[in-house]
């Protein structure tokens, strides 16, 4: 029997959704899943969430929940990693004390201060679901799902190359999906190659029976001005490909937007956008909480889009599928640094997920991805060498804060983040 361990499955929003996509599939209908959070009560909601999915959709899992991580994971075949360290709290750390010093962020997951300290948050826990894993399941996939994405998929390639380790995320098949309804074009009609860096990767390949879209989605921004009043778009007009991640993410990884008043309104660019987010997380948890301890029925409309139970039910199965993931880069983007984590087209099926080679991007797409990688090679050697200085130099790097503050200013920001979080970083980067 098949057993799927969840990690963060306290985040019952996301667990919800890829539980009642996994449980959909006939063939799944009757795994183990096996939940873990360090909250006694988000578990409670996530077991409450799964019993309650389980019921509504005839499936019937064998399901076990567990304080314990190691007894999560044991003996278990996909591990589901959703972890978010410090939580809410920690969220609004990385905001208020950046913008102190006047730095603007919009979601502050993936890059620049806010994503190099969740990635030091994060990398501790990662130590140890790696060192479990080696011991409890060292054969077991590590779908990971956890934000800053790229630094996170690369310091795991760093501590265990033996693990086998796919970075998920939707970006890629939500910006196609949502240009085909731009254009009217089916979306399934489409065929589309991304690559990259996760949450900046590019649409190098964008086409309708043989044509490219491109010319398609120029006529329209032609048309309406209103509609290149997005940084994405605005990105696309210049550089000629088309980001895969949405404008508000977009905006924090170059140098050009967020430190201008003018471009933040001509590109309506909402600053601190992911502590409404957040907020909205925090309220929806505790609706979902109340709805279950009503014993009312979950929602589980969905879109069928996550990837982890595709890639589960192509490894269980054979069915051969072809998504978008996040790996080491041996070899696959031969214009990015080795041993980064890059997102390219994978193929998915009994063996395994088979990464394709992409080869060079696009010369102005790769100068960007480089700067993004930089950020992210100085963070995952600032926790692999217990090196402080080089949180600083990260952060020196990084395109929208050098753009916005001295360099006096970055370390004195990086020493009062390093305050605030405290102990949930690296002992060797607490100074």
């Amino acid at each position: 029997m098949t057993v799927i361990a969840f990690l963060g499955a306290g985040s019952v929003v996301f667990t919800r959704e890829l539980l009642a996509d996994l449980l959909s599939f006939d063939e799944l209908r009757d795994v183990t899943l096996t939940l873990h959070d360090i909250d006694p009560e988000r578990l409670e909601t996530a077991e409450l969430i799964a019993r309650r999915t389980a019921a509504q959709l005839g499936a019937n899992p064998v399901v076990t929940a567990h304080l314990d991580r190691r007894e999560a994971l044991e003996g278990a075949d996909f591990v589901v990693n959703a972890i978010q360290v410090g939580m809410y709290p920690a969220t609004v750390r990385d905001f208020e004390i950046p913008a102190r010093y006047g730095l603007r962020q919009t979601i502050a997951d993936t890059l620049g201060v806010g994503g190099i300290f969740r990635a030091l948050r994060t990398f501790p826990v990662l130590d140890g679901i790696a060192a479990d894993m080696r011991e409890l399941c060292p054969d077991a996939w590590l779908l990971n799902y956890t934000n800053p994405m790229a630094m996170n998929v690369a310091y795991l390639g760093a501590i265990a190359p033996d693990l086998k380790v796919a970075g998920l995320c939707h970006s890629v098949f939500w910006t196609v999906h949502d240009l085909a309804a731009l254009l009217g074009v089916p979306h399934e009609e489409i065929d589309y190659t991304g690559a990259g860096v996760n949450h900046q990767a590019w649409l190098l390949r964008f086409e309708h029976r043989g044509e490219s879209l491109y010319p398609r989605l120029d006529e329209l921004l032609e048309r309406d001005d209103s509609l290149g009043r997005r940084v994405r778009m605005d990105m696309y007009r210049r550089l000629g490909y088309f980001p895969t991640e949405t404008s508000e993410h977009s905006s924090e990884y170059v140098p050009w937007y967020l430190h201008h008043d003018s471009e933040i309104e001509r590109l309506r660019i909402p600053v601190g956008d992911y502590l409404r987010i957040s907020a909205e997380n925090v309220a929806e948890y505790r609706e979902t909480r109340r709805s279950l301890l009503a014993g009312e029925p979950l929602d589980l409309t969905r879109a069928a889009t996550e990837y982890a139970p595709q890639v589960i039910h192509s490894m269980v199965t054979g069915v051969r599928r072809r998504i978008h993931a996040n790996v080491i880069n041996a070899g696959l983007i031969t214009n990015l640094p080795e041993g980064y984590a890059v997102e390219v087209p994978c193929a998915v099926d009994r063996d395994g997920l088979h990464p394709e080679r992409v080869g060079d991007l696009p010369p102005q797409c790769a100068v960007l991805n480089r700067a993004f990688a930089g950020v992210g090679e100085l963070t995952v050697r600032a926790a692999l060498d217990g090196d402080p200085r080089l949180v600083r130099q990260a952060a020196m790097a990084d395109p929208n804060t050098a753009a916005t503050l001295t360099v006096d200013a970055i370390w004195a920001l990086c020493d009062e983040l390093t305050t605030a979080h405290g102990e949930l970083l690296p002992a060797g980067l607490r100074a």
